[in-house]
């Protein structure tokens, strides 16, 4: 394993005394709910900071509000300072939260915590209440099938890739905007260069908020399981050689990657990985579910100072 040795973009740590990132205090379910609406949010810019926003999906009308809300309740204080994902975050939960109240799971003398934390109770209620909602088939033979002939990579054992990449990273208080704009620029002059890597080299050197950038940007042969699983879902699995033609995000911010050189593993037989495809399939078909029920809550609900993909009409699953 390589990598920066700080953990800080994306790739694995080789540092065991640099302090790991503090494990999420989110529950299964809250974070299942979160990277569901996220997933329809491609469109939306990212925001580095919360900042008055206008309009109000599903509640008609525009409002510029400080503080977002959720059919009136609050997601954060008057002057808690938020990114996008965060505030996505909360106002998912607090959705399922409010849901599993009208279901009478939940009883309406129950309020969120501060800093969007619930209850206990309020957990266990919305495991109830998605488990009553997203009742969900097991996938077929054919589909496992189809899934294995259309991702031969995707299970392989001992997978690698020698990486470089340019990190554009999203802190507070930047924008984000212009900041994807240098990262495109960069994208697309460096899939135009022709000179052996130097150009990259001298790009991450310059622009690269990684440490790897000070070494051309390189991080050295990388498993899945030394990055973060965002990055690797987009850099992992496929075939692809040289500077990747779409930016790759990451909750470290956008990155310009290189793939030197790819080992595949060894590739399993469908019966070794049966039970894993299965596993797959039926965790997308319970993310897409979960989005759509999102949907059609929020599309329901009065949202305020945040932006939320709605439905007012039930979705074909």
């Amino acid at each position: 394993m390589s990598g920066c040795g700080t953990g800080s973009c994306g790739c694995g740590s080789t540092d065991s005394g640099v302090a790991a990132a503090p494990a999420s205090t989110l529950t299964p379910t809250q974070a299942a709910a979160y990277e569901a609406l996220v997933a329809t949010m491609d469109d939306v810019p990212l925001q580095a900071t919360l900042a008055p926003q206008a309009g109000a999906m599903g509640g008609g009308g525009s409002v510029a509000a400080e503080v977002a809300r959720v059919n009136g309740v609050a997601l954060n204080a008057p002057h808690e300072s938020l990114d996008e994902e965060a505030l996505r975050q909360r106002a998912c939960t607090e959705l399922l939260r409010q849901a599993a109240q009208q279901a009478g799971l939940l009883p309406a003398s129950d309020v969120p915590g501060v800093e969007g934390a619930i209850s206990v109770q309020a957990s266990n209620a919305i495991e109830q209440l998605l488990e009553r909602e997203l009742d969900l088939p097991d996938p077929s033979e054919e589909a496992c099938r189809r899934y294995h002939d259309a991702h031969p990579a995707a299970h392989a054992q001992g997978e690698r890739a020698q990486l470089r990449h340019v990190l554009f990273a999203v802190t507070p208080g930047i924008d984000v905007k212009q900041l994807r704009l240098r990262a495109e620029a960069l994208l697309i002059e460096l899939r135009c260069a022709d000179d052996g890597g130097a150009q990259f080299a001298k790009a991450a050197a310059q622009w690269s908020n990684c440490p790897s950038g000070q070494q051309g940007g390189d991080l050295g042969w990388l498993t899945r399981a030394d990055c973060a699983p965002e990055f690797a879902r987009e850099v992992f699995g496929g075939a692809e050689i040289g500077v990747l033609a779409r930016l790759v995000h990451s909750r470290f911010g956008l990155h310009v990657v290189e793939v030197v050189a790819r080992d595949p593993g060894q590739q399993p037989s469908f019966e070794e990985v049966r039970q894993a495809i299965a596993l797959t399939l039926r965790q997308q078909a319970w993310v897409n579910a979960l989005r759509q029920y999102l949907q059609l809550l929020a599309g329901a609900a009065v949202v305020e100072g945040v932006a939320l993909d709605a439905a007012d009409t039930p979705l074909v699953q």
